[in-house]
């Protein structure tokens, strides 16, 4: 399953992302993280000190080594540098597994050791001073793109990415690469003016979204979102003294986190694994190809010098092929 986490800046969705990751580990999930985001937090947030958070490997920085992998022997692409974030796989492309080893989770993926288990955490890499003027954020999350284009997943594994804050995913068609995607809101009006973007943007692509209120204080907390966002109101999460101890860098055991607080993660898995039950790959590879389109004649194609439309490959369908992991994959 593919779940996203978005939000306005400090509404907490990186916070929500790390509970979540730490709660599927403790059920015995494979979980790849991606920190996504501007503000690459969600390291720390899993645990890892500052010098670890920075030391891990931009996805941005190995673009040319995941567009040479994933290529593979396609005949339609005819380099890797004619591919961009929208390509989408055809007969010959490599695809990746939450659960294998390959060139990409070798030169962008860390282990991360969590209370229950170990997790993958991938990063964009953060966007510097050196970057503005000559280089857009979303250049960097293109990196994302092109692997969950892709990535073929099943029931237990889990690609959670925490997202850059606001709605800037729009951009480009990554919105639409998710089973699910969890908005986090607090209970103010700007804490739902980002809901009401996504809603408006995701209506015609069959979007799967749910709100979880965040920093709820009270039954007038949730009133006011099931006023402002209906039934896509999941679940509403509280102030949580684990969160605070971990947020001082003195993480107690997950187990101690409060139980009201577990039992709103298990909503988001229970939803998570509800979506993937309506999964469509046929939709998914349409979408998928829909945006490469659009992007190719925007500015893919007067980039690359190729007509980036003959990349796609009508008679694939993006799914899950391989029932055993391990078992072989394209060339």
């Amino acid at each position: 399953m593919k779940i996203a986490f978005v939000g306005k800046g400090g509404s907490g969705k990186t916070t929500l992302s790390s509970l979540f990751i730490r709660h599927l580990a403790a059920n015995e999930a494979h979980v790849v993280a991606v920190d996504a985001d501007i503000n690459q937090h969600l390291g720390a947030a899993l645990g890892l000190d500052e010098a670890e958070a920075a030391a891990l490997p931009a996805m941005g920085a190995q673009l040319p080594l995941i567009k040479d992998y994933l290529r593979g022997s396609n005949p339609r692409i005819a380099s890797a540098e004619t591919m961009i974030k929208t390509t989408p796989p055809g007969e010959g492309s490599r695809l990746l597994r939450v659960r294998e080893d390959n060139p990409v989770y070798e030169a962008c993926a860390r282990t991360v050791r969590l209370d229950d288990g170990d997790i993958r955490l991938m990063a964009t890499g953060p966007f510097t001073e050196s970057d503005l003027g000559v280089a857009c954020y979303h250049s960097k999350v293109g990196a994302v793109e092109l692997c969950l284009n892709h990535l073929v997943d099943g029931p237990d594994e889990y690609v959670v990415v925490d997202m850059t804050a606001g709605s800037d995913s729009f951009a480009s068609g990554m919105f639409t690469r998710f089973d699910m995607t969890f908005l986090v809101a607090e209970p103010t009006r700007k804490g739902v003016s980002v809901y009401r973007q996504y809603k408006e943007y995701a209506r015609d692509f069959g979007v799967a979204l749910k709100v979880v209120g965040n920093k709820v204080q009270g039954e007038d907390d949730l009133e006011f979102l099931r006023a402002e966002v209906g039934d896509d109101l999941l679940v509403g999460i509280g102030q949580s003294n684990w969160v605070r101890t971990m947020e001082k860098g003195r993480p107690a055991p997950f187990d101690l986190l409060e139980a009201d607080n577990r039992m709103a993660l298990q909503a988001l898995q229970n939803a998570a694994e509800d979506s993937y039950e309506q999964r469509d790959w046929e939709r998914y590879t349409r979408q998928m190809v829909h945006f490469h389109l659009k992007n190719a004649e925007s500015w893919g194609n007067e980039k690359t010098g190729a007509d980036l439309a003959a990349q796609v490959d009508p008679a694939f369908v993006l799914k899950e092929r391989f029932t055993d992991v391990g078992a072989a994959q394209p060339a």
